[in-house]
């Protein structure tokens, strides 16, 4: 573990970029077609965080900490649960496939290393031989890798040297730091648990548990070009996967087929070993339950003749996720209620993907999407205007009342990369969570940046106890057309899904499935996808393939 003269963090960045823009060095691939991604992403990833930290405080030395994902059992057997990198280790050193690590980043110079396990012989007769360091080093493109063994000793060195060259400067306030990951997840209200390993007590003086976390989460909501690229193909293969599985979906099929086909595709021509998230088959009924398909809900359902299918499904490459939702009628032709529902739902998702730039405020996104649905809803009969003819202020009133939140009882959107529900959501110095009903279900009301990945889902949901709720108040009730809304009861819900990403001028959709209604019943009856003309340009779909675990761009014209 001698002492090598690391290049100068700009530098490094800046070579990690080459690497990225030609897919040079290292590179992550499940084989065959799949994306191969270059593992300079990473090494951009730990550049970001250290420039970040360094921005601060100019004059900080010392090391990053983090601990990765553990290898676990179930429940009290010896059985394991495939593994799954943790989020923040991941972002650092895209380890996805190792176990029970930890690594550090040296500051200022963003050294990276890696401390991976190595087994008994009792544990390599079952499992194969342990990591060999050597090979963990070219395949990750880390500066360093070592075992589990030497952590302590490795801190305890860097630490020193960094102590040393802040005596011969004679300047107290850099003395080396030890930073460590600990924060709330203002999405799961979990928190980032900080390293730990025997020993750790003696750099106590030295430990920052609060300075990496907000480093760390504002990295990882703008998204680099190379991160972005990930996700076109995430995209891409749930989005093939979601036509395949529009094409089979009929009567007399169970909701787990559904998700059956859905996984079979993304990993069979995609190497996607994860969902990102539980898929959600919900048909009919099923479809008001907002995350069907949990425990006590399994996709258990048959599909009949009149339901709707809601399907949520999304699929993750190398720890980068997808988010996705199409909602259909399962034996191939829209009733004209279900069309209405359709078409207001898909205006809602129009108008926040043509409005979306830098800017925008989030939530002023998910007020124009209720807008949308409330027109919707009073132009096939279940909301009343009550004679008055100035529709716009009408809807304003509704939204005064909190009506939108009858319908689509859920927030617009949610920040998507490493998790489903990424972090940043309600960091420190963003706006805040509203009370308001609906709005409060919002997992972020930011103000939009360039490189923002975020999900554009408005939905239109018949709940009978919020419609029961909404019938029993003065001040909606007299909104509602109670006969109307009588035929909905039992319909389920209607939600889109697509995943964007915020340009300087605008947005580009990532995710590329059938969205107009013709598009959805085309598909359904065997029709070509992705099509020969772009019906829908103000969706913003990003054409593209996966050649040779390539991206290419598809040349498919709007009219």
């Amino acid at each position: 573990m001698g002492y090598t003269m690391m290049p100068p963090l700009s530098d490094r960045r800046s070579v990690a970029q080459e690497l990225c823009q030609t897919c040079s060095g290292p590179v992550y691939s499940q084989g065959l077609e799949t994306f191969q991604i270059p593992m300079a992403l990473y090494e951009i990833n730990r550049a970001r965080v250290v420039q970040s930290v360094l921005k601060d405080d100019p004059n900080l030395r010392g090391l990053i900490l983090l601990e990765g994902g553990k290898q676990t059992t179930r429940y009290d057997t010896d059985h394991e649960p495939v593994f799954r990198q943790e989020s923040f280790f991941h972002y650092l050193f895209g380890a996805s496939q190792y176990a029970d690590c930890y690594g550090t980043l040296s500051i200022p110079e963003g050294e990276a290393t890696l401390f991976v396990p190595s087994w008994g012989i009792d544990v390599e007769t079952v499992c194969g031989p342990s990591p060999r360091f050597d090979a963990v080093k070219k395949e990750l493109g880390i500066d360093n890798v070592h075992g589990v063994s030497d952590l302590k000793s490795f801190i305890e060195m860097k630490m020193e040297r960094s102590e040393d060259s802040a005596e011969e400067k004679k300047d107290s306030t850099s003395l080396p730091k030890l930073l460590l990951l600990s924060g709330l997840n203002t999405d799961s209200g979990n928190m980032a648990m900080p390293a730990s390993f025997k020993g750790i007590e003696q750099f106590k003086d030295a430990r920052d548990d609060e300075t990496l976390f907000k480093h760390i989460v504002s990295c990882r909501v703008t998204k680099s070009d190379p991160e972005v690229d990930v996700m076109t193909y995430t995209n891409w293969i749930s989005s093939m996967a979601h036509v395949d599985v529009m094409k089979a979906c009929k009567p007399g099929m169970m909701e787990y087929q559904l998700e059956s086909l859905f996984q079979h595709h993304t990993y069979t021509h995609g190497g996607c070993r994860h969902m990102s998230y539980t898929c959600i088959c919900a048909c009919g009924p099923n479809a008001k339950i907002l995350h069907y398909g949990h425990a006590g809900r399994p996709n258990s359902r048959l599909l009949e003749e009149d339901d709707i299918a809601l399907l949520d499904m999304g699929a993750e490459y190398h720890c980068y996720a997808s988010d996705i939702t199409c909602s259909y009628p399962v034996k191939g032709t829209f009733t004209k209620d279900q069309l209405d529902i359709y078409e207001s739902v898909l205006d809602a998702q129009l108008c926040v993907i043509r409005r979306l730039r830098p800017g925008v405020s989030w939530l002023d996104m998910h007020r124009e999407s209720e807008r949308a649905i409330l027109r919707g809803l009073i132009k096939c009969g279940i909301l009343n205007t009550n004679g008055r003819g100035d529709l716009t202020q009408v809807i304003e009133d509704m939204l005064a009342v909190d009506l939108g939140a009858v319908f689509m009882p859920h927030g617009l959107g949610h920040l998507i990369g490493l998790d489903t529900h990424d972090v940043g959501g309600y960091l420190p110095g963003t706006p805040q969570r509203s009370p308001r009903p609906g709005v409060k279900k919002l997992r972020t009301a930011r103000i939009m940046e360039e490189g923002v990945a975020i999900t554009v889902e408005p939905g239109c949901y018949f709940i009978d106890p919020l419609l029961d709720m909404a019938l029993a108040d003065d001040r909606q009730e007299k909104f509602l057309n109670r006969e109307r809304l009588e035929d909905f009861r039992g319909f389920g819900g209607i939600r889109l899904e697509d995943n964007v990403v915020v340009t300087a001028d605008g947005c580009i959709n990532l995710t590329l499935c059938p969205r107009a209604a013709q598009e959805v019943l085309d598909v359904m009856s065997g029709g070509q996808w992705p099509p020969k003309e772009d019906v829908l340009p103000g969706m913003k779909r990003n054409w593209v393939t996966c050649r040779g675990g390539k991206i290419e761009k598809l040349n498919i014209k709007s009219v």
